[in-house]
């Protein structure tokens, strides 16, 4: 996700499931109950339509209201284990700064959060007195219902965090006051305040407030700049609740995760060894594919490297790799699956960009693959000269491999066969992957217990939801004001007036994308980038769903771009190793992306045919 990064690893970090405290089990509760329902109620539907002929009527419609709930509940568990994602800048700061730095941004983050949880409640106070329904005749304001309350618990978790003593915190919440009022007495605000504030929440966000603070924050100056009601900001996120691909992407992270906490990164790995170990350089290739199998999985990259990271690399070291050459393919190979199946960006930029989905996975083949090539071959190929001991190819370890890793050799059957089949959604499909997942880790190979590990993973991956989803609800504010505003036509005209050509346009494209993808998660820069973009592009004549690809390619190398790409701090991390030695490893494979980047950029041909060959409209 951009240059977002989590304090703790996804997989390992304290969730509070055995914590004693009434609130945080009934948030877990609540977390679970929700993803629960959203899992059965697909699979229900599917088989009610597929074998009984009959369907659930407004079960989807539930469905996507429970993704604003864990969108937000989760955004709530994020704030209690302070992983709400951020810009990782703070880490380069001096230890004496950095305290400091992080209670004042705390302190702007409060403020913001207050704010937010005064316009959710003016949004919940219109739905009740307008009286909609949702599905199953459940009043729409039940559902928006959940904002104020995550908002208020993001609050108080924000003031207890901002430090040790009672004191301080209550000094922050009293001080945080100010800007709450201010949007209370006034309908407006003069151009002079507006910018001071922008100013604060700009450098806020420099310092490490978390995204959506700066992105909410931002949009709420917006709006009130402009007379408009600080409810159209929740209002816009609940529109959220309308999106019928949106669910998809809670169930495919809640099975990605799953699938991680089990054993299936270990038996996916001896089943790569067995195929390609014996190969030269075989040990990098299968790293390189293991950890593009998994990415799509999980949602992100960062999931990848935390979990994975400790048992790849001591057996890169082992197989006669650097230690620095084995960090750097780690570190990079976390992101290149962004256009693999069940890509979660890819599903979200179709729908945003109101794109075919089928069109842009299809398109993404060459990419994907070239991508996953190009990084096992300079893996392998990148440290020539060293002495790596080769491992024969042995039949029967390959049938024992395989049949040990037969049920993750048929998730992909089971995932794309349910949607390319006809018979399945892709929400439909998750809930599917979702159960099979369970299946796998819980029955088959009884390594995930029910009671406990079950519930432990559903909490982390409702943790991690809640972190980037609460910043697509908020995204979507700024979206809707800079569309208002007509600022999409305003830069598309001043950058007509300075560029002619196409490709002098797509390469200031890719500097400024991977600019991007180095400072905004890849999810909220889908939302807030990609209306400033696309007519930009249509202008000078490039295929919508080439530029989806271009895209997603310079954000997933924005991942990598020092200082502030988010795999090299989660990577750091994850190693226990400086940043100036993270940068060192990964800046050999950053080239070779780049070329490829570039690649993608000029070459669209090869894209579009196999688009075109496929079934698609180049």
């Amino acid at each position: 996700m951009g240059s977002a990064g989590l304090v703790k690893s996804p997989l390992v970090a304290e969730t509070g499931v055995g914590r004693s405290t009434f609130l945080h089990r009934a948030e877990n509760f609540v977390c679970v109950c929700v993803l629960l329902l959203m899992s059965v109620l697909p699979i229900v539907q599917v088989v009610g339509r597929e074998v009984f002929n009959v369907s659930v009527l407004g079960s989807a419609v539930v469905v996507q209201h429970m993704t604003m709930w864990i969108s937000f509940l989760g955004a709530a568990l994020a704030a209690r284990s302070d992983r709400l994602l951020a810009l990782s800048t703070t880490e380069l700061l001096p230890d004496k700064l950095r305290q400091g730095a992080g209670v004042a941004v705390n302190f702007v983050a409060i403020a913001i959060t207050l704010v937010l949880c005064l316009a959710s409640i003016q949004l919940v106070q219109t739905d009740y007195e307008f009286g909609d329904v949702a599905g199953w005749g459940v009043p729409i304001w039940v559902f928006t219902a959940i904002m104020p309350i995550a908002f208020a618990l993001i609050t108080l978790r924000l003031i207890t965090h901002s430090g040790d003593a009672l004191r301080p915190q209550l000094i922050a919440a009293l001080g945080c006051l100010t800007l709450p009022v201010l949007f209370l007495l006034s309908d407006s605000v003069s151009g002079g305040l507006l910018m001071l504030l922008g100013a604060v929440i700009a450098i806020g966000t420099v310092f490490g407030m978390p995204i959506y603070a700066a992105l909410g924050g931002l949009a709420l100056l917006l709006f009130w700049g402009e007379g408009t009601p600080i409810s159209a900001v929740p209002g816009e996120a609940y529109r959220m609740s309308t999106s019928p691909m949106l669910p998809a992407i809670p169930l495919f992270t809640l099975a990605g995760y799953i699938l991680a906490a089990g054993g299936s990164s270990a038996r996916l790995l001896r089943l790569f060894t067995s195929i390609i170990g014996w190969m030269p350089g075989g040990i990098a290739i299968v790293v390189t594919l293991l950890l593009a199998f998994f990415t799509p999985l999980t949602g992100a990259s960062g999931v990848t490297i935390l979990a994975m990271g400790g048992l790849l690399l001591p057996l890169l070291v082992k197989s006669g790799y650097s230690e620095k050459h084995s960090i750097g393919l780690v570190t990079v190979s976390g992101s290149i699956g962004v256009f693999l199946p069940p890509s979660l960006p890819v599903i979200l930029y179709a729908y945003y960009a109101e794109l075919d989905l089928d069109e842009m996975f299809i398109a993404g083949i060459v990419p994907g693959l070239l991508l996953i090539l190009v990084i096992a071959g300079w893996g392998a190929w990148g440290e020539r000269g060293a002495k790596k001991p080769r491992q024969r190819f042995v039949f029967q370890e390959l049938r024992a491999a395989l049949w040990s890793a037969k049920w993750e050799a048929l998730l992909p059957v089971v995932m794309l066969g349910s949607i390319f089949g006809g018979f399945a959604t892709l929400v439909e499909a998750s809930a599917l992957t979702v159960l099979y997942a369970v299946l796998v880790e819980c029955v088959f190979y009884r390594e995930l217990r029910w009671r406990t590990d079950l519930l432990r993973v559903v909490v982390e991956s409702a943790t991690m939801i809640g972190g980037f989803m609460i910043i697509l609800s908020v995204a979507l504010g700024l979206t809707n004001y800079l569309i208002i505003a007509q600022i999409p036509m305003q830069v598309l005209s001043w950058v007509s007036a300075y560029i002619e050509s196409p490709y002098v346009f797509l390469l200031a494209l890719n500097v400024f994308l991977i600019i991007v993808g180095a400072l905004m998660d890849i999810y909220s820069a889908i939302i807030v980038i990609v209306p400033l973009i696309a007519p930009m592009a249509a202008a000078y004549g490039i295929n919508p769903v080439h530029l989806g690809i271009v895209f997603l390619a310079n954000m997933q190398l924005g991942y990598l771009v020092p200082p502030m790409g988010e795999n090299l701090f989660l990577s750091a991390y994850r190693f226990d190793r400086p940043l100036a030695a993270i940068y060192h490893s990964v800046l050999p494979f950053v080239a070779v992306i780049l070329v490829v980047v570039l690649f993608i950029t000029y070459m669209p041909g090869l894209m579009l045919w196999l688009l075109a060959v496929l079934g698609g409209s180049a």
